[in-house]
């Protein structure tokens, strides 16, 4: 039975003093039994996290006390085993790594459009004002072969810092047309949004990514598994390791190949890499967060 309580979240919020925070919530980490990675900047807070339950959710809890973080929503789901090796905390000069400092989600965010309107949307074909959806997918390649939602254009980035020069080829493609901008929690997208917002594109952000999506509407319109940065691999629309279904009944997932590539030469297909330049294993791209 599923034991170890998996979470990630992030929080776009102006911090002043990293450098103190950073020994203060390695500490805090350590002595409750946890481990996985937390990722500091002035931008905000980027996590995950694995460990009892009790132990985690009472350290999200002293983290809300602070009032720059009592926004914080965590992501939850469950593991037979620890899938992190060793507790990190990082700082960095971004939470996720973008390389366009106007870009500051904490200064304001894009419109979010939540699950359950989204999925309605897909089902109708249309969103409320009758215009064409469009699902963009702002994860790395290799994540997406692991599974996507159906006909999402998929620029085969290999990492996040190439998505504004892909967003900007693509203008002509998206004008006119209503694209909500997806990642793995919504760490990326919440950036993505704004970034397509600032050159004239009609752009909103999946609240929650993809992991809020299968958590409060399953995998509706989704095709495969959603890749996560530690050792369970991906997860499944019920939330459930990729890396434990396989172990106990034997191959279940397979990686996709893209889902809709864009036309010319942002779309042209790219070998994936073998991991996210913005972090290792242990740690968080996005709070997946």
């Amino acid at each position: 039975m599923a034991s170890v309580l998996n979470i990630s979240t992030y929080l776009f919020t102006r911090l002043d003093d990293i450098a103190a925070l950073k020994p203060v919530l390695r500490e805090r980490a350590v002595t409750a039994g946890l481990k996985g990675t937390i990722l500091l900047a002035e931008e905000g807070i980027n996590l995950f996290l694995a460990g009892d339950a009790e132990a985690v959710r009472g350290f999200v809890a002293d983290l809300r006390r602070d009032p720059r973080f009592d926004g914080l929503t965590t992501k939850e789901s469950w593991s037979q085993a620890q899938p992190f090796g060793r507790m990190i905390v990082k700082i960095k000069r971004e939470i996720i790594r973008m390389d366009h400092p106007t870009i500051r989600p904490e200064a304001g965010r894009a419109p979010a459009v939540d699950p359950a309107t989204l999925r309605r949307w897909l089902d109708e074909g249309a969103d409320d004002g009758g215009r064409e959806v469009v699902l963009l997918d702002t994860r790395n390649a290799f994540e997406v072969d692991y599974g996507a939602f159906d006909g999402a254009l998929d620029w085969r980035i290999e990492r996040f810092t190439e998505f504004p020069d892909a967003a900007a080829a693509a203008i002509p493609d998206l004008q006119g047309k209503t694209v909500v901008s997806y990642c793995t929690g919504g760490i990326r997208c919440e950036k993505a949004a704004i970034y397509l917002r600032e050159i004239g594109v009609e752009a909103f952000q999946l609240e929650g990514g993809i992991l809020g999506y299968f958590e409060h509407v399953g995998g509706a319109h989704w095709n495969g598994e959603c890749f996560v940065f530690d050792e369970r691999e991906a997860l499944t629309p019920s939330l459930e390791p990729l890396a434990a279904l396989r172990q106990a009944q034997g191959p279940v997932g397979q990686a996709r190949g893209p889902v809709a590539q864009a036309p010319g030469p942002v779309g042209q297909a790219q070998a994936p890499v073998a991991e996210p330049v913005e972090a290792s294993q242990t740690t968080p791209v996005e709070a997946r967060a």
